[in-house]
């Protein structure tokens, strides 16, 4: 024994009794205690970016409109968009004023982001302090696409005969986004495209498509020859264009009836299994001295003509 008593403990007989009491609160949770405090700060940070003051952090792979011309002509289009992302302490223009106000308008979340930051989200882009944050296209079922449309005008749902483009190895976006853009200038019910060896809706694409890709579907397959084989079947005749094609395109008599009009790349052209699935292979006559005329503007000559075509025979 010492002065201060026995040295073997009690075993807790001589406690308080905490029954009933329940268990002792952490500290982040103890009002009096500084983790209390720094837990508060924490969670008004929080509400503070979810409220869209500053931007959360974004994934380098998401898809970008970036600039301010490029921005305020994808708002004026209408693109779909998740955000819209704002240099803190921007220099306003009338750029960034409409933009703002599209935004406002549509309901588009407006983030602010330091300039590091949206070097980081937009890959080091030229951004002048504005990035459009769209989402990730929604694809159609291409085989899906094509059989509702026979199956609507059979039914009197549709007053025009179907008409589809199918893209052959086609991988600049703008030339997607040029090609969507006479799709719907010309009413044709939809683009299609491989999942391999092609571009997809991507911010350059939705931004030359000037907003079309709203009104016409982007369907999507995973072998093109495949999906021409089971479009064919459904009662759609496909065509190939190509220079060296079996007759031209104004001499096309069939062109009034479901169809299906496939694109190769300038380059490469049509690869020879879509070539041999295609029902006819067509050209579009010009001048000898041009050797070549590109996916989109072929396409858009080609819809003309069909255009022009179903029109004479309405007559």
């Amino acid at each position: 024994m010492n002065k201060k008593g026995p040295t073997k403990g009690s075993g807790g007989k001589g406690r308080r009794s905490l029954e009933g009491k329940g268990p002792t609160p952490k500290a982040e949770d103890r009002p009096y205690h500084k983790a209390y405090r720094a837990k508060q700060l924490s969670e008004r940070s929080a509400a503070k970016r979810s409220t869209g003051r500053r931007t959360d952090r974004i994934k380098v792979n998401a898809e970008f409109v970036t600039g301010r011309n490029s921005v305020v002509e994808a708002l004026r289009a209408g693109i779909p968009a998740k955000a819209l992302h704002v240099a803190i302490r921007i220099d306003v223009d009338d750029r960034v004023r409409e933009s703002l106000k599209l935004a406002a308008e549509l309901g588009i979340p407006l983030m602010e982001a330091s300039k590091p930051e949206l070097d980081r989200m937009t890959d080091d882009a030229i951004h002048q302090g504005m990035a459009l944050q769209i989402p990730p296209y929604e694809y159609k079922d291409a085989v899906q696409l094509a059989t509702k449309a026979i199956k609507d005008f059979d039914k009197g749902y549709t007053r025009t005969q179907p008409l589809f483009l199918a893209l052959d190895g086609i991988t600049d976006p703008r030339n997607l986004g040029a090609i969507v853009r006479s799709a719907s200038a010309f009413g044709a019910d939809g683009v299609i495209i491989p999942e391999r060896r092609s571009v997809g809706m991507t911010a350059s694409a939705w931004k030359t498509s000037a907003g079309a890709a709203v009104r016409v579907p982007v369907a999507k397959c995973s072998n093109l020859t495949s999906a021409l084989k089971e479009i064919k079947a459904a009662g759609i005749f496909v065509i190939g264009l190509d220079a060296g094609g079996d007759m031209e395109l104004p001499n096309f008599e069939l062109a009034t009836g479901p169809l299906c009009i496939v694109v190769g790349s300038e380059g490469k052209g049509l690869s020879r299994l879509v070539r041999e699935n295609c029902d006819a292979i067509v050209s579009i006559p010009i001048d000898s001295a041009m050797e070549s005329l590109n996916a989109s503007m072929a396409v858009g000559i080609s819809l003309y003509e069909v255009s022009r075509l179903r029109a004479g025979q309405s007559k």
